[in-house]
Parts: C-alpha cells; sequence; structure tokens
C-alpha cells in the first residue's frame, strides 16, 4: 500500500511547487522593476519584452543620471527624457500602454516635479499626449499667463474635461445635500398636505401607534418648506489661490458652479492672493473661473475676509466658507476679529484647510488653533465630503469633521 502511494504523491507534490515557483518568480520581476536593476539590487532577475520596455519607461522618469552611469551589465535599464519634446510625447505614450489610468498621473506629476517638463506643457501636441486630471489643470493654471495662443484652447480642453469629470462625480449629490439641507431649514409647523415631510412626521408620532387599527394618528404634522424660488440663503466661497492651493482651487471653482446652479442659494466666489478678485459673474462656466485665477503669489487673508464681509447682507442666512492653508502674509489679529465679528453677526463661518484628495496639508497650526477658539474648527476636507459640510452649515448644526483633522 505504501508503495502503490508514493508515486501517486508524487505528482500532487510537483503541481503544489509549480505556483510557489511562480509565485517566487513573479516576486522578483517586481522587485526588479522597483530596484531598477542597479549592481546592489540583488535580484538577478533579467527583462525583456514588455517589461523591459517598462523598467525604461520608469528609469526614464525616476533614475539619477549617477544610477544609470554606474549600472553594469547589458540590457540594464536606461534613462532620461532629454527635455525633448518628442522623447517626452512618446514617453507619455508608453506609459499610458504600461500603466493603468491612476498611476500615469502619479508618474505625470513626478515628472512635471523631478526634471522640469512644465515648459512643454506649453506645446499643444504635449498636452494632447497626456492624461488630464486635478494635478495637471493646477499646472496649466500657474502657466496661464504663459500660455501661447496657440496652445490656449488645448488648454482649455483639457482644463474643460477635467471640470465635466469632476461636475459628473460630484453635481448630483451636491444639488440632492443641499437642496435637502435648505428645505429642512423651511419646514413649517402647519404644512398643505403635500408640503407634509412624512417621514419626519410618522417617526414623531410613534407613540400614537392604535394597534387594533394598525395605524398612527398623528397629533403633529413636520412639513418642509416647498422648493422656493426666493433666494435663501447665501454662500460665499473664499479661495487662496497660492500656488499650494492648486487642487482646492479646482475643486471649489467645479462646487461655486454646482451652488450657482440652484435657485434658492446666492453663491459668491472670491479668490485671493496679495489682493482680491471677485468670480462671481464667471460661475456659469467653471472653466472661466479657473482661467481667472492666478495661482502663486502671496496672501492677504485679512483683506479678502474683508471684501467678503462687506458684501455680506443678510448675516443670520449666510455661510463664509474659506479654503486656505491659513499662512497669512496680513494682519494676523485683524484677520481674527473679522472672523469672530462675522460670527458674533450670525454668519455660519467654515474654515478648510484644503478641498482634495490630498489628505492633511501643511498649514499654519498656530491660526488654525486661533479659529478653532473663535468656534471655527479648521479642517481639510475631500471633495466627497464637501456636500456634507455645507449642509451643516446650512441648517447650523455640528459640521462633520473628520477625525484626521
Amino acid at each position: 500500500m505504501s508503495h502503490a502511494a508514493a508515486p501517486a504523491a508524487a505528482p500532487a507534490a510537483a503541481s503544489a511547487e509549480a505556483p510557489a515557483a511562480a509565485s517566487a518568480d513573479e516576486r522578483l520581476r517586481r522587485w526588479r522593476l522597483v530596484l531598477g536593476g542597479a549592481a546592489a539590487e540583488g535580484t538577478g532577475r533579467a527583462l525583456s519584452g514588455t517589461d523591459a520596455a517598462m523598467d525604461a519607461a520608469l528609469a526614464a522618469l525616476y533614475d539619477s543620471r549617477e544610477s544609470r552611469d554606474g549600472r553594469d551589465g547589458g540590457g540594464e535599464r536606461r534613462g532620461g527624457l532629454g527635455g525633448s519634446a518628442p522623447s517626452v510625447a512618446r514617453w507619455l505614450g508608453d506609459i499610458r500602454s504600461y500603466f493603468p489610468s491612476s498611476v500615469v498621473q502619479v508618474m505625470q506629476r513626478d515628472a512635471i516635479d523631478r526634471l522640469g517638463l512644465a515648459a512643454l506643457l506649453l506645446e499643444p501636441e504635449m498636452l494632447e499626449a497626456v492624461e488630464p486630471d486635478v494635478h495637471l489643470v493646477g499646472t496649466l493654471l500657474s502657466l496661464n499667463k504663459a500660455l501661447p495662443e496657440t496652445t490656449r484652447e488645448t488648454a482649455r480642453a483639457v482644463v474643460r474635461k477635467v471640470v465635466a469629470d469632476l461636475e459628473a462625480r460630484l453635481a448630483t449629490r451636491t444639488r440632492a445635500t443641499v437642496t435637502g439641507a435648505l428645505d429642512r431649514t423651511a419646514r413649517i409647523s402647519r404644512p398643505r398636505h403635500r408640503d407634509i415631510d412624512w417621514d419626519r412626521t410618522l417617526r414623531a408620532n410613534l407613540k400614537h401607534y392604535l394597534p387594533e387599527h394598525r395605524t398612527i394618528v398623528p397629533e403633529r404634522l413636520i412639513g418642509h418648506g416647498r422648493a422656493s424660488r426666493a433666494v435663501r440663503k447665501e454662500v460665499v466661497l473664499c479661495i487662496d489661490q497660492s500656488g499650494s492651493m492648486a487642487a482646492s482651487v479646482v475643486y471649489a471653482s467645479v462646487f461655486g458652479a454646482v451652488l450657482a446652479s440652484l435657485q434658492a442659494v446666492a453663491t459668491r466666489l472670491v479668490v485671493f492672493d496679495t489682493a482680491v478678485v471677485d468670480l462671481t459673474d464667471a460661475l456659469d462656466d467653471p472653466v472661466d473661473v479657473l482661467f481667472g485665477t492666478r495661482l502663486g503669489g502671496g496672501t492677504d487673508i485679512n483683506r479678502a475676509l474683508a471684501y467678503c464681509q462687506s458684501r455680506i447682507t443678510r448675516p443670520a442666512d449666510t455661510v463664509v466658507v474659506l479654503i486656505s492653508d491659513l499662512y497669512e502674509g496680513g494682519i494676523r489679529d485683524e484677520m481674527l476679529k473679522r472672523v469672530a465679528a462675522m460670527k458674533a453677526s450670525g454668519v455660519q463661518f467654515v474654515a478648510l484647510l484644503a478641498l482634495s484628495d490630498e489628505g492633511a496639508p501643511a498649514y499654519d497650526r498656530d491660526h488654525a488653533a486661533a479659529l478653532a477658539a473663535l468656534g471655527a474648527p479648521a479642517f481639510a476636507c475631500t471633495p466627497d465630503l464637501f456636500p456634507e459640510v455645507m449642509a451643516a452649515a446650512l441648517e447650523k448644526r455640528p459640521l462633520p469633521i473628520p477625525d484626521t483633522a
């Protein structure tokens, strides 16, 4: 029996060893692509075909000249984009072939930061080759004044594609969430039948349930106002356009356009550095808003808030959203006094350190603590959370501050 069983066990063992060997080989392959094949990388794994092409694309971006010069053996990864528009365009096409869109966007961003390729984006053929994303839009906006006429329309097309994608992702939920908040703030105690909020009415009258009739006899009706044609709330988006806030400017412009489409909300959009620019008249097209900004420069939050404060006509019905890393170049004490005065008048004041997917940014912690002491906590906000933040501010309830704030 034992001798008969032994031969049968051998193929099973061999088949178990095969996946293990394949798994080990795949691990070596991945480490080889990560480490780049320098003399000390230690995998001893040779690359060919698509893997070799992927390796070359990675090398062009991430290998320093010293590491490339120190490689030994044939077939090792070589790199460098050389600042040549044709070679960069070819490289952009390669990475889109080998890597998923999310990785391509990261590599493009790194190429702009590490290799100084921003200037090449001034050429139309380069813009047509890149993968559009929020960070690329930020780079284009920082180059706005330098864009030649031959590139400007291509740049606008890139920005418009990103804006359209963001609106498709964010607009419907933002409108629904904000509209719901506006309806709840307009609840009435003696509603007409069509204005009854049945969900809240039933929950408020559960104690009046009659089991013999299997029904609830409501003693109190809770209603919400119908969507009014009149403006009920005012929202002021005050956006820091210093270079570090590029992604926040893009998202805020999209949200500004969405809020401006709601009849019951009067939306104002103000951008600032050391000067203040009111872009409210351009809110029907967020692309025009974005090309009206000027990324970079200093920061004067106090001056921007002074302008916003001067435009507030109904403080109790106004939400001011300051989007800034709070590195103030103006008068700090005046800025804080202005925030305190707005809050005392009834304004709901929201301070966002960033409006982006990037997580907690660098920011002035002293100013953030001072705002928190005034009852205006400062926190970073993702685009997906922003509708809930706005709804809470409109309803004058506690803000949904992330745990990572």
